[in-house]
């Protein structure tokens, strides 16, 4: 994809301010208190401040108003140079949501908090609704003027960072399975909400979610009351490129990790990487890349003709081609490197860590393929 001078001007001001405040290893450590905590509120303030957060917010709310073009290549970008601001990508996805079906008021608050640089997260799956979405059964009831709320949610991401909680809950059992869902907006420390921390290969990054007796007014609902699936689906483009972009970058910096290495490690008397074994490897990942960035770049320049278009094929083949393009450079990049790739070291472990779980989250590799091939009527 071909980019105008402004969307260019766009990735080299990340790059640069990247390249100062996460830049070398020993920073982007720093930043992370050692690599544990993936989300500096500090970085993700600065970046709100130049309005890099908002880059796909309409301009009526105090976003830039660009497409999903510009909020790609932020995502691309960011996520080459491992900048630690893991809250954006919920919040996005919860903004979208928020601008799509909320109030005004709920826009020009919640919208306004994310700009200023709070996170979002949005809460849908639970230990027996995955991938069937539509099986949850978390339920909201009608109680005096409002809701109350009860049941559990489960990997639930930067709930633990969150001013606010995108809730999908079941109001209704009449109908079929994808009817009777509501969103709700649930402040953060609402009473009734325990959040607790799942530890994973990632660190921090999940959580469950238990609502006991938890009071939420008429005007928490996002949306419409039992229409929540049709607004899930709604959303889908933007879930999935979010997650096509973060991989796209990681795995660019995993290629360009493992070439940079393969470069100057020697063995044998020659740099390791003027071996065939590898040169050949790398060779294909090179294409691999080049042809998943066309594919993600593509889809997104679609999107960005006609926002209002939902394109299920298109975004799950961006997603399931990005997420297993990343995983499958970075377990390569390991290997080619050897015993300095599983060391913490040199960062290639953490790239692995990082990209094993993206043909999970999201909805996994096998429900991308299940939704491509469902468009082709099989």
């Amino acid at each position: 994809m071909t980019l105008t001078d402004e969307q260019r001007d766009f990735v080299t001001a990340i790059d640069d301010f990247c390249g100062r405040e996460v830049g070398a290893r020993e920073r982007w450590l720093e930043l992370t208190d050692g690599g544990e905590t993936l989300h500096n509120a500090e970085l993700y303030k600065k970046m709100a401040d130049l309005g890099w957060l908002g880059v796909a917010v309409p301009e009526a709310y105090g976003g830039a108003g660009q497409s999903m073009v510009e909020l790609l290549l932020f995502l691309e970008t960011t996520a080459y140079w491992q900048a630690p601001i893991n809250g954006f990508g919920t919040s996005a996805i919860t903004a979208a949501s928020i601008e799509k079906f909320g109030t005004e008021e709920q826009k020009r608050s919640v919208l306004g908090d994310f700009l200023a640089g709070t996170v979002l997260a949005v809460s849908m799956s639970e230990p027996g609704a995955g991938s069937d979405v539509g099986a949850l059964t978390c339920k909201a009831a009608r109680h005096d003027g409002g809701w109350v709320v009860n049941g559990q949610k489960t990997w639930c991401s930067n709930a633990h960072l969150a001013d606010h909680v995108l809730l999908v809950a079941r109001t209704s059992t009449e109908g079929g399975k994808h009817d009777g869902l509501t969103m709700f907006l649930v402040p953060a420390g609402a009473e009734g909400l325990a959040v607790h921390g799942i530890d994973t290969m990632g660190g921090r990054e999940v959580n469950d979610l238990y609502f006991t007796d938890c009071f939420l007014p008429d005007d928490a609902v996002v949306g419409e009351v039992d229409k929540g699936w049709r607004q899930l689906m709604a959303g889908l483009n933007m879930e999935r490129m979010i997650l096509a972009g973060l991989m796209l970058g990681t795995a660019r910096r995993a290629f360009d990790d493992t070439v940079t290495y393969v470069r100057e490690r020697h063995q044998f008397g020659r740099p390791v990487g003027t071996f065939q074994a590898l040169r050949h490897r790398l060779a294909d990942h090179a294409t691999e890349l080049e042809c998943t960035r066309l594919l993600v770049h593509d889809v997104a320049r679609r999107i960005a003709a006609d926002p209002a278009r939902l394109l299920p094929r298109e975004a799950s083949m961006a997603k399931l081609k990005a997420t297993e393009v990343a995983k499958a450079m970075a377990l390569d990049g390991m290997q080619m490197m050897g015993g300095y790739g599983y060391a913490t070291e040199y960062g290639m472990e953490r790239l692995l860590r990082g990209t094993v779980v993206s043909t999970v989250y999201g909805g996994t590799s096998e429900i991308q393929r299940d939704i491509i091939g469902k468009t082709y009527g099989l």
